[in-house]
């Protein structure tokens, strides 16, 4: 048996361009910047929380958009009437329509001609040349409002037109390696790593900053074409609704400082165009006071003295340095085209991310040296050749990783390692299948291609189930969620090459160059469940009540005491502590009570310095988030000066019911999609017996949260999908052998096949628990806050799993297959035999 060079050397590139590939992810930058050009450069991007930065989710408001849209139409619409000598009795605003009276009914098909002149076609989507405009009439009366088409047209621009505003803010200000890209129809993402203020990033992003000159009204009254506005002291101005001259005629503005009282100012100028209208303005209101107004808030309001004809103007007011640079960048951007409201926001601090990239780093070692070193007890010197192929699924893995360009997190660490523990998963089926051919007496060749050829169906129906949790967290999660399934779909496909490709074919080459006859894979510590004849099945209705009654009492503590629910799922604000020596969580308590923030609730997670500090959200918009924050950082330093803010989450409620929604609908999407999978690969009494394992499976792990207190977040669904699909995978390789074992032993009866196939894969069931267990132990122990909603669940899952495959799934499939055969031997009696009519003489059997 021997193996084709080229694949060996094709074997041996692939891996010498992964280590290549993923060796700038090991050296610092001192090391790189000394690298040759012409090898890799290129790391894998970390994400905000091990780096540390500001991630915030903006949505356009599609009630401010339609309002400025259909002021402008208002004012078209006026002008076109009159431009045809159309006369109306009124053209109003109602709700989200113009409606035009009328004084000559006559004229409507006139208006209703000049009316559609407004309307722009569609560019794009499948609404592409359609209007963009729907215009009725009823006889003297026509109705003007944007279609649904144009609303969704009006979003799609004013979201790609806030892409580009948003970058030049950003570019303003200076941050470096920012993320700025739309998600969804109406939303977009930025994520800015590093130090930021929260505040500023929201006045600096969600400010439309739409600035207007106007004059005061004279009579220092509110009334027809006057509105009253406020500066930031709240002193208020009567200003006239016309605007003099806009923002958009502004060429450029800096911060300066007053040389008189030395404080932060902006100073502005206009185009050719606006510098010409400021000009006019000014000299016709000598002696007259005129506002600046931004976002209807007046900036300052002075007279004006003499006619200014250069251009140029400045605004003073209570600025700081930061608020003045903030302005002037805003100013020279340009203004939004609608508002945008922060919907999410998440804030890690720097060294947060630095504690965070250590314990992930440390504990990965500490489960990769476990599992490896459990490997080598199991097989011995074969272990060797497993724990190598581990080692370049691990380095293959971090290289795809820096090919697709995908960004690092902390539960993205969690998927490689939870990733090594499944790819030993196939080393383990392997490894088994090869010690059973050889004890039936195989050549060391035959048992290798036998083994292989056997384990191959079971590790491509274990890892596919696997593969649709990882594409349904894809798909229904965001940020870090996303990030963990991407690491663990890849481990899943490399291990496909590592643990069967390569595995294979360094098998066959020792085994050829080493001339072996006999294949003994032994272990270094002799431990044999092989020959065990346990009767499982006499168990099954223990194991049943036992499972019914541990789900019944997690279903009990879902309702009360209920999950721990996250600032992902009920909105409001949180906020990670971290004190100097051992935090007091009552003296917290008693100072953060008195802010007047509603309900607040402390807790300490991790260890005793740490404390996360959750708030309601605020009544009051986003102003109102940042003014809570503010205080509780102000509150928590005067309580404990030490005491630093090293996260803060700020999630709306819209959000958080989106959020709830998906976890919901990921979970069930995934489970009917296992439950087809296997309908489809086996039969639909293991696809039953599969699912119904699955609902109880579930439920313990719903009631572990409850009865442990840990958070119930995003990573939570994580844990929850992953273990779906590590449940599933198990069932799937007891599953198999029973499917094969009904094959080769037709007469033997169904409850001593299903009992004989739990013994066969009893070594593999404890031994890949096992490492799947070691792989996540020391992420649960020292993986922190951040995944200890992921680790400590799934490894209690991963029990719960093993457990259930042998005393439910099993017994489960045993009752429906007793059903079945009992129904399909009465159908056949019934059929079986034909009584022949008297004239024909005695009964016969029937043909069928």
């Amino acid at each position: 048996m021997r193996t084709s060079r080229w694949l060996v050397v094709t074997y041996t590139v692939i891996i010498l361009l992964g280590l290549l590939i993923a060796l700038p992810n090991a050296l610092p930058q001192s090391v790189l910047q000394r690298v040759p050009a012409w090898l890799p450069h290129q790391q894998v991007s970390l994400g905000l929380d091990l780096r540390g930065g500001s991630h915030l989710v903006l949505e356009v408001d599609e009630a401010d958009l339609t309002k400025e849209r259909l002021q402008s139409l208002l004012q078209d619409a006026r002008r076109v009437l009159r431009e045809k000598g159309i006369q109306p009795k009124a053209v109003v605003r109602s709700q989200n329509q113009i409606v035009v009276t009328l004084a000559d009914a006559a004229q409507s098909d006139a208006a209703v001609t000049e009316l559609k002149t407004l309307a722009n076609p569609i560019s794009t989507g499948l609404s592409a040349g359609r209007s963009d405009l729907a215009v009725t009439a009823n006889g003297a009366t026509i109705t003007v409002g944007f279609s649904p088409a144009g609303i969704s047209a009006n979003v799609d621009n004013a979201v790609q037109q806030s892409l580009e505003v948003i970058r030049q803010r950003v570019d303003q200000v200076g941050v470096s390696e920012p993320t700025i890209q739309r998600i969804g129809a109406n939303r977009v993402l930025v994520q800015l790593p590093g130090a930021q203020d929260p505040s500023r990033l929201r006045e600096l992003l969600g400010s439309t900053a739409k600035m207007s000159f106007h004059m005061l009204s004279p009579n220092n009254a509110p009334g027809p074409g006057v509105t009253m506005l406020k500066d930031d002291e709240g002193r208020s101005y009567p200003v006239l609704d016309r605007v003099e001259i806009s923002g958009d005629r502004l060429s450029d503005a800096r911060v300066s400082f007053d040389p008189n009282t030395h404080e932060p100012i902006v100073s502005f100028r206009f185009d050719s165009a606006g510098a010409s209208r400021f000009a006019e303005i000014t000299r016709q209101n000598v002696g007259n006071p005129f506002a600046i107004v931004l976002d209807d808030k007046v900036l300052s309001a002075p007279v004006i003295r003499e006619p200014i004809t250069g251009g140029s103007g400045q605004i003073s007011g209570s600025f700081s340095a930061d608020s003045a640079t903030t302005l002037a960048a805003m100013l020279r951007a340009g203004a939004l085209p609608a508002k945008l409201t922060v919907i999410e926001e998440r804030t890690v601090g720097a060294d947060l991310g630095a504690d965070a990239i250590k314990m992930g780093i440390y504990s990965g070692i500490v489960g990769f040296v476990l599992v490896a070193a459990f490997i080598f007890v199991l097989y011995g010197t074969w272990g060797f050749l497993a724990n190598i192929a581990l080692l370049i699924h691990t380095i293959l893995t971090f290289s795809a990783l820096t090919l697709v360009g995908a960004t690092l997190t902390l539960p993205g660490i969690a998927g490689v390692v939870l990733g090594i523990g499944l790819a030993v998963d196939a080393n383990v089926l392997i490894n088994e299948r090869i010690r059973e051919e050889t004890r039936k007496g195989k050549s060391a060749f035959a048992a290798i291609d036998t083994g292989f050829r056997r384990a191959y169906s079971t590790i491509i129906d274990g890892n596919m189930t696997a593969l649709i949790a990882a594409a349904i967290l894809f798909f229904f999660g965001s940020g870090p969620v996303r990030g963990f399934a991407v690491t663990m779909a890849l481990g899943l496909i490399i291990s496909m090459f590592t643990s069967v490709a390569f595995v294979r074919v360094a098998m066959i080459e020792i085994t050829r160059r080493s001339k072996i006859k006999v294949l003994n894979i032994r272990p270094l510590i002799p431990f044999s469940p092989y020959d065990k004849h346990i009767q499982f099945m006499k168990a099954r209705f223990f194991g049943l009540t036992v499972s019914a009654l541990l789900s019944i009492a997690s279903v009990v503590l879902f309702i009360h005491p209920g999950l721990n629910y996250g600032v992902d799922f009920r909105g409001g604000i949180q906020m990670a502590v971290k004190t100097t020596g051992p935090a007091d969580l009552g003296t917290f308590r008693e100072g953060l009570n008195t802010l007047g923030l509603g309900e607040i609730s402390l807790q300490s997670f991790g260890d005793k310095n740490s404390i996360l500090v959750r708030a309601q959200r605020q009544e009051g918009g986003e102003e109102a988030q940042t003014a809570a924050v503010t205080k509780l950082k102000a509150e928590v330093a005067k309580i404990d000066p030490t005491a630093t803010v090293e996260g803060t989450d700020v999630i709306g409620p819209k959000v958080s019911g989106e959020l709830a929604w998906a976890g919901i609908l990921s979970v069930v999407i995934a489970s009917l999609a296992m439950l087809i999978y296997i309908w489809v690969r086996f039969e639909w009494p293991f696809a039953v017996g599969a699912i119904v394992t699955l609902v109880l499976d579930v439920t313990k792990a719903i009631g572990f949260f409850a009865i442990t207190g840990l958070d119930f977040n995003l990573t939570a669904i994580a844990a929850i999908l992953t273990l779906v699909g590590y449940s599933v995978n198990d069932k799937v390789v007891v599953y198999d052998r029973m499917r094969e074992n009904m094959r080769l032993y037709k007469s033997m009866p169904l409850r001593e096949i299903i009992d004989k196939s739990i013994n066969e894969t009893l070594a593999r069931s404890l031994y890949t628990n096992a490492t799947a267990f070691l792989a996540l132990v020391p992420m649960a122990i020292w993986g922190g806050s951040a995944v200890s909603s992921f680790a400590i669940p799934m490894v209690f899952g991963i029990l719960v799993a093993g457990a259930s495959s042998i005393f439910i799934a099993a017994p489960i499939l045993l009752f429906l297959g007793d059903w079945r055969r009992r129904h399909a031997k009465a159908a056949a009696t019934d059929t079986a035999v034909e009584i022949i009519p008297p004239e024909q003489g005695r009964p016969r059997k029937s043909a069928s």
